[in-house]
């Protein structure tokens, strides 16, 4: 997969995993990572899927309907692309914590609905439901923030609800932060992330 990766200052802080929105690159969040936590070492990955050119990490067959075979053949691919560039660059493979936004969002939480020590944290910024009518893996040690807008048209106030529900019920601590703009993500966003970060890993 086509990635970059950087070394930060704090060994012992967690690896931020950047998963970018649909038609972005491996750069798009980097500025993101260095708000959040700027010691952190970072490996931000660029979603091998093109949808009009423009890449994402699973396909779709409509707006907001998800090709799922495709979700569970890609969520795969990815966590073994975690594994071995846990290996590759020697960082912690239990210290990963993801930030995504929009399908960089869902497919952060479809790597937490099927693998239980995927990440030990996310930062989903407009996430949706990845799948539904499965059992999630136990996620007791998870911290989750999800940053929602109020009057977003991709992701209603009800999914945002039940994306938390879901994670809740299969143990994971979950914070939603709401805003009253749509799909954007907003600089207040961002500081709420931040400041759950540090409150969580800091």
């Amino acid at each position: 997969m086509i990635h970059l990766f950087s070394q930060g200052e704090d060994r012992s802080a967690p690896t931020l995993v950047l998963f970018h929105g649909t038609g972005g690159t491996e750069r798009d969040l980097l500025p993101l990572a260095r708000i959040v936590s700027p010691a952190s070492s970072v490996l931000s990955i660029r979603g091998n899927v093109l949808e009009n050119g423009m890449p994402r990490y699973f396909r779709r067959l409509a707006e907001g309907i998800f090709d799922e075979e495709d979700l569970v053949l890609r969520t795969a691919e990815l966590y073994q692309f975690l594994e071995d560039a846990a290996r590759q660059y020697g960082v912690a493979r239990d210290n990963f914590v993801a930030i995504g936004y929009s399908n960089g969002a869902n497919i952060a939480a479809s790597l937490l609905f099927h693998y239980g020590q995927s990440l030990k944290g996310a930062i989903l910024h407009h996430p949706m439901v990845p799948r539904r009518g499965i059992k999630l893996p136990g996620l007791m040690d998870t911290a989750v923030f999800i940053g929602a807008g109020a009057n977003d048209p991709i992701c209603s106030r009800e999914e945002t609800e039940e994306l938390a529900s879901l994670l809740r019920d299969a143990g994971a601590d979950v914070s939603i932060h709401w805003e009253r703009s749509g799909h954007q993500l907003t600089k207040t966003e961002v500081d709420a992330a931040t400041a759950w970060f540090e409150r969580n890993f800091g």
